[in-house]
C-alpha cells in the first residue's frame, strides 16, 4: 500500500504490541511494560493502575519512552507500590484503543518465620503430621523434606508429603525418630530455597513393660494400635464427599492420604459420568489421581478407597469442569462510508457463562445516551455519519479470566484512491493468463464503469484485470478507471505477449526396468528464444527435488536434460519429474520408472508341510534358475514377481520333486556344560533343524575325557541333545565332541569344545591377611589368594567383613554389628572405606565362586587413628555487654579421639555484607565449656565459632550471631529496676526454682542413673542448638569452615584427598554407602544481581539459577 495514497488518509488507533502479566524479579535491572499503537494521526498514550489514572511522570524511576505507550521501572529501592494491574490507551481525534490488563507482580522473599518447634513424642503406631506450612511466592513451588546432610527423607505408602507440603505418618515406627526433619521450599523463578527450623520425632514404645524381648515390645504395641484407616485428607469434616472445580485443559489432582495400622492402600475409581478409556494416572504411592488436559469428558464422581485388614474409608470427589472465556463470534471492524448501517457482533462461551460488557473508546457506553442499539451479544447504528468512527471493544468475562476483541470503525467520505502505480508494464507468453493490477481504496464504494466485455476477461474483486489464453493481438495499452460520488481516478498498464509457451516431453514414457540394469531419461523441451537467459532444467523423484550427485556412490547422475541411474534397486522405483520455468513460464513432464524381480519360493511336506519359504531371487526377466537343494526332502516350488509397490499373485505350484537321502554335512552347535550340582556334568547343544538332518535315523554321538588324564574317549549314543555324567570329580576340565550320525553315515569330524564339571564353594580361606592404616576412616587391606585347586570352581572374587568391638576412647565394647564389601575377581587388596575414628575393628577375608562362600580367615585386630571432633552439639550466648560477651558450648557428639581444647573465632559482620578480621582464641582445657571475651565494640553484630581439637586437627565450627549492647544501655536499665519490688522478688523466685532443679539433678545423679548430654539435649531440645545445624548446609548458610566472604558458597560438596592414590575401583560393592549419589540441590548456584548474605531468621535463604 503506497504510502503517498493512503498517509492523508485518517486511521483509528490500533494496539500493535503489549506486555502481558510479568513479574520484577529482585535480580533483574529494571521492569519494561510495552504498548505500542499506530493511527492516523499519531497515537497519543495514557496509563491507568488499578483503574485509576497513573502518571509515567509521578516517579523519577520511571523512564517513558518517545513516540510509544512503553515504559521502564528502573529496580532502585522499595518497588512494591509497583505492583498492580496496568492498561493502556492509545488515542487521537477519531478515538481510542484499549489494551488488555497488564499486571505485574512485585514478590517479597520468601521466608520460613523463626519460630520455636517443640518436639513431638508420640508412641509407636500412632499417625502424625509434620506441617511445612512453606511461606508464599511466585509458582511453582517445589517442596522436599531432608535431613540435615542433604538426604531425602523416603517415602512410600506409610510415609508421604502432601500436596501442600506436609508430612504425613499413617503410622510411625521407632526409626522414625530424629530430630533432624527440614523441610526446604524452592522457588525457581525467584532462584531461591528457604528451609524451615528442624523438627524432631520422639517415637516410644508402650505397653511393653511385661515383654524383655523388643521384638514382642514392638508386635504387642502394634496389636494394640491396629485400627482400620481413617482419612487425614480430606479431613473427616469435610463429611463424605466433597466439590472440585478443574479449568478444561487444565491438570486434575485428588488428594487422599489415610493413617491408620496397618498403613493403608489407596485405590482411584470413577463412579459417575464417562468412564475414563485408560486406568487412571496415579501418584505419590496412589494418593493423587492426576488427569492432564482435562475434557468435559473427565466430568463427574471420583472415589477413593483406603483400605487394610482392619477395614476401609472412603470418600468422593465432584469434579465439575469449567474454562474462562473464549470468543465464538468477535465484532468486526472496517471502513464505512457516510450513510451506511453498521452491526457489531460480539458472542463468548465459558463456564460459568460469561458476562459481555461493550465499551467505546475504552470508556463503558451510556445505553441512555447512545444514540444506536446496544445488547449483550449485539451493537447496530443506522445512517452513519463522520463522528461515528470510533474503536468498539467487546470484554468477556468470568471468575476464570477476561478476554477483549476490538473494532475500528471508520467512517470515510473520499475520493477514490488508485493504490497501483501508473504506467506498469507486463509480459506474458501465447496461451497463459495475463493479470494487470488496479487497486483501489474508495469510500463509498467505487461506482461501477462498463468493464471489457470479452469471455477471456474477467474483473477480479480487488481491481485485478485477468485476460484468460492471451493471444498475440492482445498485446497494448489498458485503462482502469475508479469512480465515487466524490470523484474519480484513472491509470493506465501496458501489456506485451511473447512467442510460443514452453513445451517437455520425457523419454522413455514409464519404462520397465529390471533390478540392476541401468536405466537414461531424456528431457527434451521448446521454448521462446528471447527467454533462453531465463530458461532452468530441474529434476525430482516422487515430488522431492533430486540434487546434482544425488548418491554418494555416483550411482545416479545429473547432467541437465538427461538422468541417468545405474545398478537399479526397488527403491528407484517411482515418477521422476523434468520441470522446466522461463521468467513467464513454467512447465512438468514426467515419466513413471518400474522396477521388476522374481522370487522362487518352496514348500516341503516332509517337516513343514504347507509353510512357503522363500529360495532366491532372479532379475524379473530370467525364465530358468539353478537352485540349491537339501537331501531328503519333498519339494513343490513357485514363482512371483516384486516391485517397490509390492508382490504379484504366486504362480501355482509345481510338481512335487524329492531329494535322495545323504550322511549328515554338519554337526550340532553352541556345545556347553551347564550349571549343575557337584560330581556331576550336563552337556547340552543345539539340535539339527529338520532340513539340516538329511537322512532318516538322527542320532548325536557324544564322546568326552578328562583333559590331560584320559588318552582314550568315552562314547555314547543319544536321540536327545542333552546327556548328564555322574560321580564327576568336582571341577575338573573336559575334553567334548559331538557327532551328527543318521542311516546314511556320519558327519564331518566335529570340534572339540572345553567344559568342566560341577562346582563346589571353596575349601580354603585366604592367608596372610593385613591392614594397612591409611587414615583415621580409611584402610588397605592385603591377603594372599587361595590356590585354584581350593576354588572348586570359577573364582568371582573375596568378601572383607568387619565389626566394630570398642571405642579407644573409653573403652565401651561394642555389640557386634557385620559389614561387608565385595571385591570382583582374582585379586589380593582392596580399601574399605567409612570406618569411626579412635576404634578397635576385627577384620576377616573369604573366598566365594558360583556356588558360595568359602570359609573366612582368621579375624585381624586393627586400630584406626584419631581423627578431628565433630561439631560441637550447640553455641548459646548466655550474656551480652556493651563491650564482652558470654560464650557457653557443648561437647562434639563424636569426639573421635581425646580433646586437646577449643579454638574460639569471633569477626564484625554488618548489613553491608563488610566483614571484619577474624579473631583466634585458643582454649587449651579441654574440659572448659565456656568463655567470656572482652574488648568488643559496642551496638555491633558479631559472629562467632567454636571449633572443637585433638591431636589430628580441629573439626566443623559451630556458630552463632549476636549484638552488643548500646553505651550505658545496660546499666540503665538495672539502675531502673534493680530497686524495684516485684523485680527483687521475681529474682529470689528463679534462685529459688535453680536451687530445686539442682537438687532434684543431683538426686538422680546418685541414684545411678546416667544423664548424658545427648540425653539431656533430647529431653530439652534447644532451637537455637537445632539451628546451628544450618551450618552444614553449604549453599543454605554461611559456611563455618572459614571466615565470610560476602557471597554464597556453592552446595557441591568437595571430598578431601586422602594420603592412598588409589582410584575408586579399589573400594567393593557392598552395603557401604558413602559414594552414592542422592542427587538432592546438586549445581553450581548462581547468578545473583546481589552479593548474598545470610543473617539469623530462623530460616536460611540461597539465591541462584534454579536447575530442576
Amino acid at each position: 500500500m503506497g504510502c503517498t495514497s493512503l498517509c492523508s488518509v485518517a486511521q483509528l488507533p490500533t494496539i500493535t504490541e503489549q506486555s502481558h502479566a510479568q513479574v520484577a524479579y529482585p535480580f533483574d535491572e529494571d521492569f519494561t511494560i510495552k504498548c505500542e499503537a499506530r493511527g492516523n494521526p499519531q497515537p497519543t498514550f495514557n496509563w491507568t493502575k488499578d483503574g485509576k489514572p497513573f502518571d509515567l511522570l509521578s516517579d523519577p524511576r520511571i523512564v517513558p519512552s518517545n513516540n510509544s505507550g512503553t515504559f521502564v521501572i528502573q529496580n532502585r529501592g522499595i518497588i512494591t507500590n509497583f505492583q498492580g494491574k496496568y492498561r493502556c490507551f492509545a488515542s487521537n481525534v477519531l478515538g481510542t484503543a484499549m489494551s488488555e490488563e497488564i499486571e505485574l507482580i512485585v514478590p517479597s522473599v520468601p521466608k520460613f518465620p523463626k519460630e520455636k518447634i517443640e518436639p513431638l513424642d508420640v508412641e509407636h503406631g500412632d499417625s502424625v503430621i509434620l506441617h511445612c506450612n512453606p511461606p508464599k511466592g511466585i509458582p511453582p513451588l517445589h517442596i522436599y523434606w531432608m535431613n540435615i546432610d542433604l538426604q531425602h527423607i523416603p517415602q512410600d505408602e506409610r510415609v508421604s508429603m502432601s500436596l501442600k507440603g506436609d508430612l504425613y505418618f499413617a503410622n510411625v515406627e521407632e526409626n522414625d525418630s530424629r530430630s533432624d526433619y527440614c523441610c526446604f521450599a524452592a522457588f525457581p523463578r525467584l532462584r531461591t530455597i528457604v528451609q524451615k527450623m528442624p523438627m524432631t520425632l520422639k517415637v516410644s514404645l508402650k505397653h511393653a513393660n511385661d515383654s524383655g524381648s523388643p521384638n514382642a515390645a514392638v508386635t504387642k504395641a502394634n496389636f494394640i494400635k491396629e485400627r482400620k484407616p481413617k482419612l487425614l485428607i480430606p479431613p473427616e469434616s469435610a463429611g463424605s464427599s466433597s466439590s472440585v472445580t478443574v479449568i478444561k485443559g487444565g491438570v486434575l489432582l485428588l488428594e487422599c492420604i489415610a493413617e491408620g495400622l496397618p498403613t493403608p492402600h489407596l485405590s482411584w475409581v470413577k463412579v459417575t459420568g464417562n468412564l475414563p478409556k485408560d486406568e487412571p494416572e496415579t501418584e505419590n504411592f496412589g494418593k493423587i489421581l492426576k488427569i492432564d488436559q482435562v475434557t468435559a469428558a473427565d466430568e463427574g464422581t471420583y472415589q477413593c478407597t483406603a483400605s487394610n485388614p482392619m477395614g476401609r474409608a472412603k470418600h468422593e470427589f465432584h469434579v465439575h469442569v469449567e474454562e474462562p472465556p473464549r470468543w465464538i463470534k468477535e465484532p468486526e471492524g472496517g471502513v464505512y462510508s457516510v450513510g451506511a448501517n453498521l452491526v457489531l457482533l460480539c458472542e463468548a462461551i465459558g463456564s460459568p457463562e460469561p458476562t459481555i460488557q461493550w465499551k467505546l473508546n475504552g470508556m463503558p457506553i451510556d445505553s441512555r445516551t447512545f444514540r444506536g442499539r446496544i445488547s449483550a451479544r449485539e451493537i447496530s447504528l443506522t445512517n452513519l455519519q463522520l463522528q461515528d468512527s470510533a474503536v468498539y471493544q467487546c470484554e468477556a468475562s468470568n471468575k476464570h479470566g477476561t478476554i477483549l476483541a476490538s473494532a475500528n470503525v471508520n467512517v470515510l467520505n473520499i475520493a477514490p484512491l488508485i493504490l497501483t502505480s501508473d504506467g506498469e508494464n507486463y509480459a506474458t507468453v501465447v496461451g497463459y493468463s495475463a493479470f494487470l493490477h488496479c487497486e483501489i481504496f474508495a469510500s463509498p464504494a467505487d461506482d461501477s464503469i462498463e468493464p471489457l466485455s470479452t469471455s477471456r476477461y474477467e474483473l477480479n474483486k480487488n481491481g485485478t484485470l485477468e485476460i484468460k489464453e492471451t493471444k498475440k493481438e492482445d498485446s497494448g495499452s489498458y485503462a482502469c478507471w475508479a469512480a465515487n460520488s466524490v470523484g474519480k481516478r484513472a491509470i493506465t498498464a501496458n501489456l506485451d505477449i511473447r512467442g510460443n509457451a514452453t513445451k517437455l516431453v520425457v523419454t522413455p514414457k514409464n519404462p520397465r526396468v529390471l533390478k540392476s540394469h541401468s536405466i537414461l531419461l531424456k528431457c527434451q523441451s521448446e521454448y521462446d528464444s528471447h527467454l533462453k537467459h531465463s530458461f532452468k532444467l530441474s529434476w525430482r523423484k516422487d515430488g522431492d527435488e533430486l540434487p546434482v550427485n544425488s548418491t554418494e556412490d555416483g550411482r545416479i547422475i545429473l547432467d541437465r536434460d538427461t538422468l541417468f541411474i545405474s545398478s537399479v534397486t526397488l527403491e528407484d522405483q517411482g515418477v521422476y519429474t523434468c520441470v522446466a520455468s522461463t521468467s513467464l513460464d513454467s512447465v512438468t513432464a514426467e515419466s513413471q520408472l518400474i522396477v521388476l524381480e522374481s522370487i522362487i519360493e518352496f514348500e516341503e511336506n516332509r517337516w513343514e508341510p504347507g509353510r512357503w519359504q522363500e529360495l532366491t531371487r532372479t532379475p524379473g526377466n530370467d525364465t530358468t534358475t539353478l537352485l540349491s537343494l537339501a537331501p531328503y526332502m519333498n519339494y513343490q516350488f513357485r514363482v512371483l514377481s516384486v516391485n517397490a509397490v509390492g508382490r504379484s499373485q504366486p504362480s501355482k505350484p509345481s510338481l512335487r520333486y524329492a531329494t535322495p537321502p545323504a550322511a549328515p554335512d554338519k554337526n550340532p552347535e553352541n556345545i556347553r556344560v551347564e550349571a549343575s550340582e557337584p560330581n556331576e556334568m550336563v552337556m547340552k547343544w543345539e539340535p539339527l533343524k529338520p532340513v539340516e538332518r538329511n537322512g532318516p535315523g538322527l542320532e548325536y554321538k557324544v564322546s568326552w575325557r578328562q583333559r590331560g588324564v584320559e588318552a582314550d574317549w568315552n562314547e555314547e549314543m543319544v536321540k536327545k541333545h542333552s546327556l548328564t555324567l555322574r560321580n564327576t570329580p568336582t571341577f575338573v576340565p573336559y575334553e567334548i565332541k559331538v557327532q551328527a550320525v543318521n542311516n546314511l553315515g556320519s558327519g564331518p569330524e566335529p570340534n572339540v569344545t572345553i567344559g568342566y564339571s560341577g562346582e563346589d564353594v571353596p575349601d580354603a580361606a585366604p592367608s596372610g591377611v593385613s591392614v594397612d592404616i591409611v587414615n583415621s576412616t580409611l584402610v588397605k587391606v592385603f591377603w594372599f589368594g587361595i590356590p585354584r585347586d581350593r576354588v572348586r570352581g570359577h573364582l568371582r572374587g573375596y568378601k572383607v567383613s568387619w565389626w566394630k568391638t570398642k571405642s579407644m576412647l573409653d573403652g565401651k565394647r561394642h555389640h557386634p554389628e557385620k559389614h561387608f564389601l565385595t571385591f570382583v575377581g582374582d585379586r589380593n587388596y582392596g580399601m574399605i572405606p567409612g570406618l569411626e575414628p579412635f576404634s578397635e575393628f576385627r577384620l576377616t577375608v573369604l573366598a566365594y565362586n558360583s556356588k558360595g562362600d568359602g570359609p573366612e580367615s582368621s579375624p585381624v585386630v586393627f586400630e584406626t587413628p584419631e581423627g578431628v571432633p565433630e561439631q560441637p552439639r550447640f553455641l548459646r550466648i548466655l550474656n551480652f555487654d556493651k563491650d564482652s560477651v558470654t560464650l557457653s558450648w557443648g561437647l562434639p557428639k563424636k569426639a573421635n579421639g581425646h580433646l586437646t581444647g577449643y579454638i574460639l573465632q569471633y569477626q564484625i559482620i554488618n548489613e553491608t555484607h563488610e566483614i571484619g578480621p577474624l579473631n583466634d582464641v585458643s582454649v587449651t582445657n579441654r574440659s572448659t565449656l565456656s568463655w567470656r571475651l572482652s574488648g568488643l565494640s559496642s551496638s555491633t553484630k558479631y559472629k562467632f565459632y567454636v571449633k572443637a581439637c585433638t591431636v589430628k586437627g580441629c573439626g566443623k565450627p559451630v556458630t552463632e550471631e549476636g549484638l552488643t549492647m548500646a553505651q550505658g544501655t545496660y546499666a540503665g536499665i538495672y539502675d531502673g529496676i534493680s530497686t524495684q519490688g516485684w523485680f527483687i522478688g521475681l529474682m529470689c523466685a528463679i534462685a529459688l526454682l535453680t536451687l530445686l532443679l539442682l537438687t532434684i539433678c543431683f538426686v538422680r545423679r546418685n541414684k545411678g542413673g546416667k544423664y548424658s548430654v545427648k540425653e539431656k539435649e533430647d529431653l530439652h531440645p534447644d532451637p537455637e542448638a537445632q539451628s546451628i545445624k544450618d551450618e552444614i548446609f553449604g549453599e543454605y548458610s554461611d559456611s563455618d569452615e572459614k571466615p565470610l566472604k560476602g557471597s554464597l558458597q556453592s552446595i557441591n560438596g568437595d571430598i578431601k584427598a586422602t594420603e592412598s592414590a588409589d582410584s575408586l575401583v579399589d573400594y567393593g560393592e557392598g552395603e557401604h554407602g558413602m559414594f552414592n549419589e542422592d542427587g538432592s540441590f546438586i549445581g553450581a548456584y548462581s547468578g545473583s544481581k546481589e552479593k548474598g548474605s545470610v543473617e539469623s531468621t530462623g530460616s536460611s535463604t540461597a539465591t541462584f539459577p534454579l536447575h530442576a
